[in-house]
């Protein structure tokens, strides 16, 4: 034991001291807090000026166009100056099918954005609004869904007109004023909510799951540059002619797994305090810290095992990338899924995924930091399982490490690394 953590320390000492860590620990924080500060001035700054938008409508009803031209529309161009909408009324067709034709030219030829259809009987809720576009791009996609909006608002301006409703009322009965409070222990004081504190807390699941993956995916991913490294310079000959394989693999990932500790604990005290200090509270619970550990540690344990053996049979870093590929695809699966994770942690897909080893440390933090009913069978149950699926990962990476270690040259085949396996 003494030996392994010897090793271990090592291993941190290494990997902390390296400009690549430090300049990782200090920039990446810096990134996200880059992100979140020009999204939020994308958010709230002004738009940027666009061409106006042309539009053609065929209002078959008759009713619709003057109330979407001189209301809906002009107020919206009266708010825009920069991004103007102009809609223009086609003479009644005879042959709508014809003037339709002529408009579908129009549209590929550039010449039209869009062209609307309002269909005779719009206002009786039998009709349709139909918007043609051709091949509109992502610039102006925005565009049309604001045209479709206003023309919405032009046929409920109509329906109200025609049952001798006051559009100005129907708007007042829609707008119901909500504040959101915040009740504290009984000692605080309760807290107005703001819509960015909403915002906040739906994000620290994603946010807790994100230091797991960057913990157990990023730091684990130097336990395949160490061991290849050593490996190149032939230190690793060295090193195993004082320690077992065993014992320097399980030292590699004790100490890497020290590193991820510190980096997770640094970044995560820098958000908690960056947050506080923008008035948003975070329900952290010492429960929550102490299974973010387990979770992190078991977790890191597997990834880490997954590397060690994958860099054992491994010459070159390029080597890796293809092997590498699969195992972190896995990964993303929560990254992708985390919303619907998030609102409904109870459900089945959660439960499912939180019993999938590779995922369940990223899919129960998650889960429990989203406010999931999770009982305490379940939570065992998925760190027993976790635990044994670390302890088969790590007596088969030791297999492979022990010969895979201090084979130079040709990648072995899987049929090599399978009879590996045999060995005693």
């Amino acid at each position: 034991m003494r030996k392994i953590l010897r090793i271990a320390q090592r291993e941190y000492i290494e990997t902390a001291k390296t400009k690549s860590f430090i300049l990782g620990l200090l920039i990446v924080p810096l990134i996200i807090g880059g992100i979140i500060f020009f999204t939020g001035r994308m958010t709230h700054g002004k738009t940027e000026p666009r061409p106006p938008l042309n539009v053609a409508v065929t209002d078959l009803s008759r009713k619709i166009f003057a109330e979407a031209k001189n209301n809906s529309f002009y107020e919206y161009n009266k708010q825009n100056p920069n991004r103007q909408i102009l809609i223009h009324e086609l003479p009644f067709p005879e042959d709508p099918n014809s003037v339709l034709e002529q408009s579908k030219t129009r549209l590929r030829e550039g010449h039209l954005d869009a062209y609307v259809v309002l269909d005779p009987n719009l206002l009786q809720d039998t009709g349709r609004m139909h918007i043609y576009t051709h091949k509109p791009k992502a610039s102006k996609m925005d565009a049309i869904w604001t045209v479709e909006n206003l023309f919405r608002n032009a046929v409920v301006n109509q329906k109200c007109k025609s049952q001798d409703i006051a559009p100005e009322l129907l708007n007042k009965l829609r707008s119901v004023p909500i504040e959101r409070i915040e009740i504290g222990s009984p000692d605080q004081k309760d807290r107005v909510q703001s819509k960015s504190d909403s915002v906040s807390k739906m994000m620290i699941p994603f946010f807790f799951m994100f230091f797991v993956y960057m913990g157990m995916v990023g730091t684990g991913q130097h336990m395949i540059s160490s061991v290849i490294e050593e490996k190149g310079s032939r230190v690793i000959e060295v090193l195993l002619s004082a320690v077992s394989p065993f014992q320097l693999m399980a030292g590699k990932i004790l100490g890497l797994a020290a590193v991820g500790l510190t980096v997770v604990g640094l970044w995560g005290a820098g958000a908690y305090f960056a947050a506080a200090k923008q008035g948003v509270s975070l329900d952290v619970t010492p429960d929550m810290m102490i299974y973010l550990f387990v979770y992190y540690i078991l977790g890191f344990f597997l990834l880490s095992a997954v590397f060690a053996g994958t860099g054992s049979v491994c010459n070159t870093i390029k080597e890796t990338q293809g092997l590498m590929m699969p195992i972190m695809m896995i990964f993303i699966v929560p990254l992708l899924s985390w919303m619907r994770l998030a609102q409904n942690p109870d459900g089945i897909l959660a439960r499912v995924l939180s019993f999938i080893p590779p995922l369940t440390p990223m899919v129960m933090v998650l889960r429990l930091s989203a406010g999931a009913n999770v009982g305490i069978t379940e939570i065992a149950a998925s760190i027993v399982l976790l635990a044994a699926t670390v302890i088969a990962a790590m007596w088969l990476a030791a297999k492979i490490f022990r010969t895979g270690i201090l084979m130079y040259g040709k990648r072995p085949s899987l049929r090599e690394v399978a009879r590996w396996l045999k060995y005693r």
